[in-house]
């Protein structure tokens, strides 16, 4: 085995690497660049070496440097997790020239399967039921336009090296089929160093389900069951599951056997993941092969209790897979949420800046995991399972040079509705402050009727959110709830002011009992009877609920009991009240007196500032080009400028007709959110 590796990449996959072979005995060196000096996966490695500027194509993705780094420290093994080099076939070869081992498949394998266009003609060949599309090399716009057409749109314009949603892009019509190509290809040269682009049919309504793979260089091959991937933004996986609430125990052998055929086919040898559409009749088609470890693959190790770095890190010293296909077993039901830092409110526009306050949920280890014994950190059983994969920490940095991606939020249930109300009490007890992120978005997708069904597609988000996400409205009975909650946390909150302030001595009968609870345009008269225990908060239409908890004043995390069910609310202070974040709801709840609330309701609202004949910058970011002049007019839907962010390229269009009167920012610009890039009249 393996006495020293060096992982070759950034974040919380190298983080996931440094856990596993620490529980291995095995030391570790990280790599990193000037931006990630103080990183977690730098600060949690034996050894650290430092490899260049913040920008990836000239640190983590420049191989000499990385393999100074491996002669520098002696490593015997690389691996590269996901992204960077992790697929990068000149990579393997530099390895292999310098007698390092590769935690990750043979060369052949990295070409045949990770290239898109050499796999799907590879599957193709053997039989394997492919999407329609147009696997050669496209030389301009003009073509991809053409080819469009001979497809048949909708398509979808991809990057051949590409991955984690970067250059990919769906067109419905010749003008959008021009714009994805040309984005798309910048995409990928920026962040693969590769600009191939093909084209295939984008297919409506399908589901994204995907099988793990397991191989060994002794002929071994597994299958552990498949991954269900069908929410996606922006061709970009947000939440994933397994298993699948859709696939057959017949439809699950039948796709497992055949991505294990395929693997073999290609000498593979490690963990990879076959990706395929399925419709609504159960056909599956293949997709593609990531020839790597996935970002979604703690769902799988949490119901098969294998842990995929240490299986492939065994691989790759030449061992033999301990486990055959009859000892997989899919125990229970597992859900990942990716949080990242990008604002919901903004259409999902990345978001940088310190982390001023990070407090993931305390990990509960439960399952097959913590009964093979491969649980990671220092987790306490439980009849649910919380786990977070994490590269950053409170104080921290969020960069604009990489990958919005915050952490993995993970869940596991014996059912997947226990998973799913897992997930939820998991997502409220997240603290992050500092920057934007999608919490509220994660938790108002747990909440869904249709993704409680399971009856999801990967056209789940554009047709639940067709507008973009705008918050949630909770129910009722939820607010009733949350009423009653802060209704119990005012009073405590009282008794603690009149204390302090010498107001009372001990008694608390001097704080009142009837209150005004206001939240979401409802008002809510109350009385609260409290006692050593709790407190009783009865409604003015005569209804009631008991509320327990051991919050104190200041505390940002409240977790109560109402009615015997679990809440947990992020609590902020506000003038007369709290602002309570809960089920991906941001509330201004106040609690006040019935003569305070008589004059709050003749208090004026202050109305928002016009910035309607503006055009905002709606994230940080660097301003590509500017598609139009002063003086210009502009019709809806047209695109005005391109800013690029966290290696994306977001174009931004007029949403009326109008005129440019004054243009504020050119290419090269850097700007923050809300800055003017154009006025118009």
């Amino acid at each position: 085995m393996f006495k020293k590796i060096l992982i070759a990449n950034r974040g919380e996959i190298a983080c996931r690497v440094i856990k596993t072979a620490r529980k291995m005995g095995i030391s570790t060196v990280a790599v990193h660049s000037e931006a990630d000096k103080n990183a977690l996966h730098v600060q949690m490695a034996d050894e650290a070496v430092h490899i260049g500027p913040p920008p990836a194509n000239e640190s983590y993705i420049v191989i000499d440097k990385v393999m100074a780094a491996i002669r520098e420290t002696g490593a015997e093994a690389v691996h590269p997790g996901y992204g960077f080099l992790s697929e990068n076939p000149k990579f393997a070869d530099a390895l292999e020239a310098a007698g390092v081992a590769f935690i990750g498949p043979p060369k052949n394998a990295i070409e045949a399967m990770g290239d898109k266009i050499t796999s799907k003609k590879i599957a193709q060949e053997a039989d394997v039921s492919t999407v329609p599309g147009y696997m050669g090399l496209i030389a301009d716009a003009d073509e991809a336009v053409k080819i469009s057409g001979e497809v048949g749109y909708p398509v979808m314009i991809k990057a051949s090296a590409g991955g984690g949603g970067k250059g990919m892009r769906v067109a419905w019509n010749d003008e959008e089929a021009r714009e994805g190509f040309q984005s798309s290809k910048n995409e990928a040269a920026s962040s693969f160093g590769d600009d191939r682009i093909f084209i295939e049919k984008f297919v409506t309504q399908p589901r994204h389900i995907e099988i793990q793979v397991l191989c060994d260089s002794h002929g071994n091959g597994i299958y552990l069951g498949e991954r269900e991937c069908s929410i996606q933004r922006r061709n970009q996986k947000v939440i994933e599951e397994a298993p699948s609430p859709f696939l057959d125990e017949a439809t699950r052998k039948a796709m497992g056997e055949q991505a294990v055929a395929l693997a073999q086919a290609v000498g593979y040898a490690s963990a990879g993941t076959v990706e395929f559409i399925v419709d609504g009749d159960k056909n599956f088609y293949f997709l593609e092969m990531n020839t790597r470890l996935q970002v979604e693959h703690p769902v799988t190790e949490l119901i098969t209790g294998v842990d995929l770095v240490e299986q492939m890190i065994r691989v790759a010293a030449g061992e033999k897979l301990s486990i055959t296909q009859g000892d997989v077993k899919l125990t229970g039901w597992a859900m990942e949420s990716r949080l990242y830092a990008e604002d919901p409110y903004r259409n999902f526009l990345p978001s940088i800046g310190r982390l001023s306050r990070y407090r993931p949920p305390a990990e509960v280890a439960a399952g097959p995991l913590l009964t093979a014994g491969k649980w990671q950190d220092d987790a306490q059983p439980g009849e649910t399972a919380v786990r977070n994969d994490t590269g950053v920490y409170e104080g921290g940095e969020i960069s604009m040079y990489y990958d919005p991606m915050i952490a993995k939020l993970c869940t596991w249930a014996p059912d997947r509705a226990q998973a799913i109300e897992a997930m939820r009490i998991a997502l409220d007890s997240f603290e992050i402050e500092g920057i934007g992120h999608n919490l509220p978005f994660l938790s108002a997708v747990m909440d869904h009727p249709r993704f409680v069904s399971g009856q999801i597609t990967t056209a789940f988000i554009a047709e639940e959110y067709p507008e973009g996400f705008e918050g949630v409205e909770l129910d009722d009975h939820t607010l009733r709830r949350i009423a009653a909650s802060c209704a119990a946390m005012h009073r405590v909150a009282e008794i603690r002011r009149s204390r302090i302030s010498g107001r009372m001595d001990n008694h608390e009968r001097h704080v009142g009992e009837d209150w005004m609870v206001s939240l979401q345009g409802q008002n809510h008269a109350v009385r609260i009877n409290a006692d050593r225990d709790g407190a009783t908060v009865a409604f003015d239409d005569g209804g009631k609920m008991r509320v327990t908890s051991d919050w104190t004043p200041g505390d940002q995390l409240a977790v109560l009991e109402v009615e015997g069910t679990p809440l947990v609310l992020k609590v902020g202070k506000i003038p007369g009240g709290f602002r309570i974040r809960s089920r991906g709801a941001d509330l201004k709840v106040h609690v006040r007196t019935l003569r305070q609330a008589e004059l709050a309701a003749l208090m004026p609202e202050k109305a928002p500032p016009d910035t309607s004949k503006m055009l905002l910058c709606p994230m940080p970011g660097l301003i590509v080009n500017v598609a139009v002049e002063e003086g210009q007019e502009v019709q809806e839907g047209q695109a005005l400028c391109t800013v690029e962010a966290m290696k994306m390229e977001n174009i931004l269009r007029a949403e009326r007709r109008s005129v440019v009167t004054k243009i504020n920012a050119g290419p090269g610009d850097s700007l923050a959110v809300d800055d003017v890039i154009m006025e118009f009249e």
